[in-house]
Order: structure tokens, then C-alpha cells, then sequence
């Protein structure tokens, strides 16, 4: 015996499971840019406190009480503070660009939020450690130092990096080149997510005076930093200045073939014209 309104209860059962299966996509697509958005606002906090750090008083060659008191002066709690929320920052860094593709929704929102969200991470975080609040003051000499090892002029130069190859992206993604981030370009995220955290711990719990362990590490740290930033940029340029030749070359082999059609097509025209004999008629010499 056949059930009536079979069909109608299929559906009502089935509807809610479907629905579900519409609704975890959704859910997932916005995952990866919530992560970016709390990154944004992670990257803010992060700069915000180390805006409240201030300068420090260290030791040439501390002793045990000595840096004690140097972990114990104010600022040692903002800079701990400002070092868990960029590693929780940079952990959801990796995380919305693994989900982003593991669930397949990347977004055009997200493609331009997380390098943002990056370089303002990275960025402030190199502009705060070359501000005056890095400034320390040696106890004996009364002398100072840049403590974090970042100059003014380095920032500039990781600055005109970030610019120009966001500036290169922007032209030539448009003709669907690509500029996805190559081993380089990796190598200086993480270079850079692991240099600004450590300099935060050395400030906060050593003592890196002039000829300390600390300030080598710090100065190697900050120089590799820089060098491969730049280099980083490099293919970037090449890839540039290489599609630019390309279609260069391009637009003059159109222009030499306009030219050769030009100059076929007058040559024709000008075989068809017979020359006229004095008296007007056609000259039978051919």
C-alpha cells in the first residue's frame, strides 16, 4: 500500500540535513576574514603598547641584582604584554590563509585585508623599536644607545620595499601577471615575525649593553632582517621591468607590421597606376 504525500515527507526530513550542508559553507566562508579582522585589531593593541614603553637604564656588564632591577623596571611588563599579542597575531596570520584554502573561500575582501593586516604588524612594530622609547642609557656613563638596534633609516628602507612591490602588484596583477609571494618573499615574513618578538624579549629580561651578547644578537638579527627584505623585493622588479620589455616588444612588432601592410598595400596600388605619354594617352612601353 502505497504511503500518500510520500514525496512531501521526504522533503520535510531531508530539508533540515540540506540546509545544514548550505550553512557550514557560509560559516567557513567568513572564518579566514574574521581571523584578518582580529589581526587588524591585534596589530593596533600591539602598537598601542609599545607606544607606553619608556626609555630604560642598563648596565655595561650587569651582575646578578643589577638585572633584576632592569626586569624590574616598568616597561618590562608592556614589552612581554606587546610579545604575546604579536605571536598570537602572527599564529592567526598562518591560520586564515591555511584555512582560506583548505575550505576553498578566498575572498577578493581577504586578498587585500591580510598583507594589510600584515604590514601593519610588521611595519609598526619596526617603527616602534627605532622610536626614542628604545633609547637606553648605560648606568656608569651616562651615555645612550639604540637598545632595539633599528635605525630610522632602516624602517624607510623595509617602507620602500612594502610600497614599491605593493605598487608593482597593483599595476600588473591587473594584466594577469603574477606576483604570488615567492621563497624569498616567505623567508622575509618569517624572518621578520621572529626578529621584532626576540628583540622585545632581550630588551625585557637581558641587559644588551655595547658589547654584550644580547646586542650581537639584536644586530644580527636586525641586519639579516633588513638584507633579505630588500632582496626580497628584487624579483619582483625583475618580473616587472621583463613584462614591460615584453610588451614593449610586442607593440613594435604590431607597429613594424602596420607598416609593412601600409607599404605592400601602396606598392600594389602604385603597379595598377600606368604612367601617361605626353599626349595624354597610355605609353605602350610596359
Amino acid at each position: 500500500m502505497a504511503m500518500p504525500n510520500s514525496g512531501h515527507y521526504d522533503r520535510r526530513m531531508v530539508s533540515p540535513h540540506i540546509a545544514m550542508q548550505q550553512a557550514q559553507p557560509s560559516r567557513k566562508m567568513h572564518i579566514p576574514n574574521l581571523l584578518t579582522m582580529g589581526r587588524v585589531v591585534l596589530a593596533w593593541v600591539f602598537v598601542i603598547l609599545l607606544s607606553y614603553v619608556e626609555p630604560r637604564t642598563i648596565s655595561a656588564q650587569p651582575t646578578g641584582t643589577d638585572r633584576l632591577g632592569e626586569i624590574a623596571q616598568q616597561g618590562t611588563g608592556l614589552l612581554i604584554a606587546a610579545t604575546v599579542v604579536f605571536v598570537i597575531a602572527a599564529i592567526t596570520d598562518a591560520l586564515d590563509g591555511h584555512l582560506a584554502r583548505k575550505w576553498k573561500v578566498e575572498s577578493k575582501f581577504g586578498r587585500i585585508m591580510d598583507p594589510m593586516a600584515d604590514k601593519l604588524l610588521i611595519l609598526g612594530g619596526f617603527v616602534m623599536l627605532a622610536t626614542p622609547a628604545f633609547n637606553a642609557t648605560i648606568a656608569a656613563t651616562g651615555s645612550t644607545m639604540q637598545i632595539s638596534g633599528v635605525a630610522g633609516w632602516m624602517v624607510v628602507a623595509m617602507l620602500l620595499r612594502e610600497l614599491l612591490v605593493t605598487s608593482i602588484r597593483g599595476a600588473y596583477e591587473a594584466d594577469g601577471v603574477d606576483f604570488s609571494a615567492g621563497s624569498m618573499g616567505k623567508a622575509k615574513m618569517v624572518l621578520q615575525s621572529i626578529t621584532i618578538p626576540l628583540i622585545l624579549l632581550i630588551v625585557a629580561f637581558g641587559s644588551p649593553g655595547p658589547e654584550s651578547t644580547g646586542k650581537l644578537v639584536i644586530t644580527l638579527l636586525v641586519w639579516a632582517t633588513l638584507v633579505t627584505t630588500i632582496l626580497s623585493g628584487l624579483p619582483y622588479i625583475g618580473k616587472a621591468l621583463k613584462h614591460t620589455m615584453d610588451e614593449q616588444a610586442r607593440m613594435l612588432e604590431l607597429m613594424r607590421g602596420k607598416k609593412a601592410r601600409k607599404s605592400t598595400k601602396g606598392a600594389g596600388q602604385g603597379a595598377k597606376a600606368r604612367p601617361k605619354t605626353a599626349s595624354g594617352g597610355q605609353s605602350k612601353n610596359r
